[in-house]
């Protein structure tokens, strides 16, 4: 059976690969719309980096909260400092690229994370975590 705090965060991921799917879907129709083709893969990019960047961040935090405090720590402290690195070695080599549109690859990635954080805030709130278990 899954504790409370597992289903949270399935529902976080659920919700959140639905969001960001759609995002996907209104932000590539808009880029292709502004921008052609490079317009789309803008958007999807710009899509794609959130799902996998806010899927680290919800991973982290549900395995690390099964450590102890200083594991947990490790744990959310190591996949921010790779999430970091990776989002500067992404924009690093997407920066000369010419299939590029910047403002629809940051559109995407703003709306996508910004939506996410909602999302995330909506679920914490509805969800019954209990604050002790029984022994």
């Amino acid at each position: 059976m899954s504790s409370p705090i597992e289903k949270l965060f399935a529902t976080i991921l659920k919700q959140g690969a639905l969001l960001i799917a759609l995002i996907a879907a209104a932000g590539g129709l808009i880029g292709y719309l502004v921008a052609s083709t490079n317009g789309l893969v803008s958007a999807l990019i710009g899509a794609a980096m959130a799902f996998v960047f806010v899927s680290m961040t919800a991973l982290s935090v549900l395995f690390g909260g099964k450590l102890s405090l200083g594991g947990f720590f490790g744990v959310v402290l190591g996949g921010w400092i790779v999430k970091l690195l990776g989002f500067i070695a992404l924009v690093a080599t997407l920066r000369g690229a010419d299939f590029i549109v910047g403002p629809v690859l940051f559109g995407s990635v703003v709306v996508s994370i910004l939506g996410s954080l909602a999302l995330d805030a909506v679920a914490f709130t509805k969800a019954r975590i209990p604050t002790f278990e029984p022994k």
